[in-house]
C-alpha cells in the first residue's frame, strides 16, 4: 500500500493491520463501488448490509475497547491509542462511515471500562461482545451547545441544557442530544447532563447509561449528512426519562472524567480516519494518472499534474507525523497529550481535505461523478472540519491548552 507506516510496530499490531486491511480490500471497498447508490437509501438501517458487520466482528475489529475478560479483543495498554490509530486508518480507507461506526464502540467501550460501574460493566460488556449489530454512541452535543463544550469553559453559562433531576432512587432526564454519531441505530448511549443547577460546567455534568427503548427516550430522526453516511448520525429526545440511580457513570464530575478516555484518544482516532480517507485519494489517483491519456501521453508525465501528486503524498506524511507523535504521547501519558492531539486532528481536517480536492480535479469530471466514487471521498473528508470540534474551536483549545492563565478561562457575560 502506498505512503504505509510500519515504524515500530509490535508484530501483533501488524497482523491486526494486515488482517483488517484485508478486510477492507476484500469486503468494504468492493461493496462501496459495486453499491455506490446504498448510502443514499432514505431507510438507514438498510444502508450497510449485516455480512459485512459480522465478518468486522469474526476479525475482531468491532470489540477493540471491550475488557478482554468480557470477550473483546486484547490490546497492549502501552500502545493502546496506537493501535485504535492503526485500525482507524484502514477501515477509514474503506469507508469512512463504517469507520466511525465501528469506532464509536471502541471509543465508549474505553470510557465504560475505566468509569463504570462493576455491574455495569458485567451486564453490558457480555451483550455488546454477542451481538455484531450491537453499537454504542456518545451524546454531548445539544442544540444550544457544541464544539465550544471542548474548550472546558468551567462556568455556569456552559452548563448542558440536558438535565438530570434525582428523585429517590431514580434519575429523571430531559432535553435533546443532536449529531450524534451512531445516535439512529445505538443500542447503549453515554448521556452528559447538568445534574447540579446553578453550578459551574466541571462541577455539575453527570453522565449516564441509557439503553435503547428506555421510557421516555425517543429516537427523532436520522441526520442525512453530506459525508459518512454509514455512520447514520442521530437525534434524540428525552422527555421524563427515568433512569435507575446506579445507572449513573460519573456524578457531577463527568467532564473531567471523560477527558483521558474519550476526549483525546478520540481526537487521534479522528485523524486517524481522516488519514484513510487520504489514503484512498491517494491511491486511487496515482493510479488514474499513470493509466488515463491526455494529449499523447499518461497524465503523470504532465508537470502539472505531478506537482499535485507530490503534494497529496507531502500532506499525507506530514500528517501521519504528527499523529505518531500525538498517538505516542497519549500512550505514555505526556503532559503534551492534550495539545498534540488537538494539532494532530487539526492539520489532519485540512490537509487531507486538500488532497482529496486534488483527487477531484486531477480526475476531471469523472471526479464529480457519483458513481466514480471520488467525490465521496471529498465529501467524508469534509465532514472532519466539524467531528469532535470545528477547526476554529480545536485552535482555540491549543491555544487555551498552551496558555491557560490568558487564553479565556472565562465564558458568558462580560463584567
Amino acid at each position: 500500500m502506498f505512503l504505509a507506516d510500519d515504524s515500530g510496530l509490535a508484530e501483533e499490531q501488524r497482523m491486526m493491520r494486515d488482517t483488517c486491511r484485508a478486510f477492507v480490500d476484500e469486503h468494504v471497498i468492493p461493496f462501496i463501488r459495486q453499491h455506490w447508490q446504498r448510502e443514499w437509501i432514505m431507510t438507514p438501517e438498510e444502508r450497510l448490509p449485516r455480512k459485512i458487520l459480522e465478518v468486522a466482528d469474526q476479525i475482531g475489529i468491532r470489540t477493540l475497547g471491550v475488557p478482554e475478560e468480557f470477550g473483546g479483543t486484547p490490546l497492549d495498554p502501552r500502545t493502546q491509542v496506537r493501535t485504535f490509530a492503526l485500525i482507524a486508518e484502514e477501515l477509514s480507507r474503506g469507508d469512512s462511515g463504517l469507520a466511525d461506526k465501528l469506532v464509536q464502540v471502541w471509543k465508549v467501550s474505553t470510557l465504560l471500562k475505566n468509569i463504570a460501574p462493576r455491574h455495569l460493566q458485567e451486564y453490558w460488556f457480555p451483550k455488546i461482545v454477542a451481538d455484531p449489530t450491537f453499537f454504542l454512541a456518545h451524546c454531548s452535543t445539544e442544540p444550544r451547545g457544541a464544539s465550544d463544550r471542548w474548550l472546558g469553559y468551567d462556568t455556569p453559562e456552559t452548563a448542558f441544557q440536558t438535565k438530570a433531576v434525582l428523585k429517590g432512587d431514580e434519575w429523571v432526564i430531559n432535553g435533546r442530544k443532536q449529531f450524534v454519531s451512531n445516535g439512529y441505530d445505538a443500542k447503549l448511549y453515554v448521556v452528559y447532563a447538568n445534574s447540579k443547577p446553578g453550578a459551574k460546567m466541571r462541577e455539575g455534568t453527570s453522565s449516564f447509561l441509557i439503553p435503547r427503548g428506555t421510557p421516555g427516550f425517543t429516537i427523532a430522526r436520522c441526520n442525512e449528512t453530506l459525508g459518512g453516511r454509514f455512520m447514520n448520525n442521530g437525534e434524540m429526545v428525552f422527555e421524563d426519562c427515568r433512569l435507575p440511580r446506579d445507572h449513573c457513570l460519573a456524578e457531577n464530575d463527568a467532564i473531567a472524567r471523560r477527558a483521558g478516555h474519550y476526549s483525546r484518544p478520540g481526537r487521534i482516532i479522528q485523524a486517524s480516519k481522516n488519514i484513510g480517507i487520504g489514503i484512498a485519494a491517494f491511491e486511487r489517483t496515482a493510479d488514474y494518472v499513470q493509466n488515463y491519456v491526455q494529449g499523447g501521453r499518461i497524465l503523470i508525465k504532465h508537470q502539472v499534474v505531478a506537482s499535485r501528486l507530490a503534494d497529496m503524498a507531502t500532506r499525507i506524511c506530514a500528517v501521519r507525523g504528527l499523529l505518531r507523535d500525538a498517538s505516542r504521547a497519549v500512550d505514555e501519558g505526556s503532559p503534551n497529550a492534550d495539545y498534540l492531539c488537538s494539532m494532530a486532528k487539526l492539520f489532519a481536517s485540512e490537509e487531507i481535505l486538500k488532497v482529496c480536492q486534488h483527487a477531484v480535479e486531477l480526475h476531471g469530471g469523472n471526479g464529480t461523478m457519483l458513481d466514480f466514487g471520488i467525490e465521496k471521498l471529498y465529501r467524508d473528508a469534509t465532514m472532519f472540519l466539524h467531528m469532535d470540534g470545528t477547526v476554529d474551536i480545536t485552535r482555540f483549545k491549543i491555544i487555551k491548552t498552551l496558555f491557560p492563565e490568558t487564553a479565556g478561562n472565562y465564558a458568558g457575560p462580560e463584567n
